[in-house]
């Protein structure tokens, strides 16, 4: 009698690293969210659909060790959702770091609204109608929140260089407040799918996409003052306070520095707030609809949904 055992497959459906800490969490987005990835061509993520889809369908591919499988998976995580079927650039998630570095020099605020379109969840078609609201009001508030507090340091009289500096940063944390819940309306609306430990559908619940938004929501605004105010410390002290005063010397320094400072930043900013909350979080049934906890057995059971990014 002979035995014989199925070779380990790998669940590629779900992140390499155990998401239930933190550790695990930033892993997964280090990986995933790369600048790197960017360089990438069309064929590579191409080749990457096909390892993938082959190994999911059982196929055992030949001189393929389980790490080219897992970065073959990593290349298409970076669409985020998957069902949106886009190789567009500022599409995928890798571009998200490198953009940032973009976004903080322009002052973060009219490119907003293009990362929140992929981490868009709901269960309607996305409305251009909404993009343009979300943008309008989005930039708008943003701006208008940066000039007024620009404007007051002004009649101040007093030169106060470093908080002119942090100035984009109000602006930001102002357009995440505004852009990504009018972004994620619908689903306030119409709520986010919840399942339970067998990944069975409950139902949709709005309160369950409030508490995803503020997480994402509080996410967004940390990972906005690493690449905000760190850099702004560090121009302040080389203007300043080094004997040299380095960029009164050399002012054409000044952009490459800030560049090059924001860019090494984000490459670690960004996977640690992401991985602030799981992106499967978990919230009790008791907290959400009553007609949700009318289908289960326990008003304590704890029901699952995508936060969103």
């Amino acid at each position: 009698m002979t035995n014989s055992s199925k070779p380990h497959r790998l669940n590629l459906d779900d992140p390499r690293w155990d998401q239930n800490t933190y550790a695990g969490r930033f892993k997964h987005f280090f990986v995933t969210i790369n600048p790197l990835h960017s360089l990438h061509s069309r064929e590579t993520l191409e080749k990457a659909r096909d390892i993938v889809t082959r190994y999911k369908k059982g196929e055992n591919i030949k001189n393929l060790s389980e790490d080219e499988i897992w970065r073959s998976q990593a290349h298409l995580r970076l669409r985020l959702p998957p069902r949106l079927g886009s190789t567009d650039a500022l599409d995928r998630a890798d571009v998200f770091t490198g953009s940032n570095e973009h976004d903080s020099r322009r002052r973060m605020v009219s490119f907003f609204t293009r990362p929140n379109l992929p981490s868009y969840f709901g269960s309607e078609p996305f409305l251009n109608r909404q993009l343009g609201i979300s943008y309008v009001l989005g930039t708008g508030g943003a701006m208008a929140i940066s000039t007024g507090f620009q404007q007051l340091i002004t009649r101040s009289g007093k030169q106060f260089p470093l908080l002119s500096r942090l100035v984009p940063f109000l602006g930001v944390a102002a357009a995440t407040c505004v852009n990504i819940p009018i972004m994620r309306s619908q689903e306030l609306v119409q709520g986010v799918p919840v399942v339970d430990a067998q990944g069975n559908r409950v139902g949709f619940s709005a309160i369950a996409a409030q508490h995803g938004i503020s997480q994402v929501v509080f996410s967004r605004i940390i990972n906005a003052i690493p690449p905000m105010v760190l850099p702004p410390l560090v121009m302040n002290i080389l203007e300043s306070r080094l004997r040299l005063r380095l960029l009164l010397r050399y002012p054409k320094l000044g952009i490459p520095i800030q560049m090059g400072l924001v860019g090494i930043i984000n490459i670690f900013a960004t996977p640690m707030c992401c991985a602030i909350f799981p992106q499967k979080s978990s919230i009790s049934a008791s907290k959400l609809e009553h007609e949700i906890q009318a289908k289960l057995p326990s008003p304590s059971t704890i029901l699952y949904y995508n936060k969103g990014l």
